[in-house]
């Protein structure tokens, strides 16, 4: 199970999930307290910013950034869930759970996985960027993008609500 909220809520959200991986999608100089039950080499930090083209002091979403999310999410041994966060919970974070749908499930359709990261959560706004890297480093030939545009912008919202996407169909999706 794959778990997606802000930074406000990770603590709460690793807690009630039990989850011991964690991938952090954050500007590199904000300041946080990675949960104690996570073994630091279980938590991928990726400091970049939440932009689609570069910008003077910036880390635009980059290739490599696409490579290490994939490794760590492929490392990712699944006994127990995933959490993924970015500050909001809307935008990098969201992308992000849904490159790691389209990684792990190769042969799924990237519209449906694209509804269901939109039924799981009416604010998520993936970073296009994101996705588009993803898209790219996957070799889903734009269908990764396509996707995401018909389900269309999120909800507007300061902060999404925390929520899960399943990733074998044992599991459930739900909001925690």
């Amino acid at each position: 199970m794959i778990h997606v909220c802000s930074l406000a809520k990770l603590h709460e959200t690793v807690a009630a999930t039990g989850a011991r991986h964690v991938i952090s999608l954050i500007n590199g100089d904000t300041v946080f307290t990675r949960p104690s039950n996570v073994d630091p080499t279980n938590h991928l930090f990726l400091g970049l910013n939440d932009i689609v083209e570069e910008m003077a002091g910036m880390v635009v979403p980059a290739e490599h950034h696409m490579h290490e999310l994939f490794d760590f999410v492929h490392g990712w041994p699944r006994q127990t869930p995933l959490v993924i966060h970015c500050f909001a919970g809307i935008s990098r974070s969201t992308a992000a759970a849904y490159a790691a749908l389209c990684a792990l499930l190769p042969d799924e359709n990237e519209v449906e996985l694209a509804r269901r990261l939109r039924r799981a959560s009416p604010t998520a706004t993936p970073n296009p960027r994101i996705v588009a890297l993803a898209d790219a480093a996957l070799g889903r030939q734009g269908r990764m993008v396509a996707a995401i545009s018909t389900i269309g912008r999120g909800r507007d919202a300061f902060e999404g609500e925390p929520f899960c996407l399943p990733v074998s169909a044992g599991e459930r999706a739900a909001r925690l």
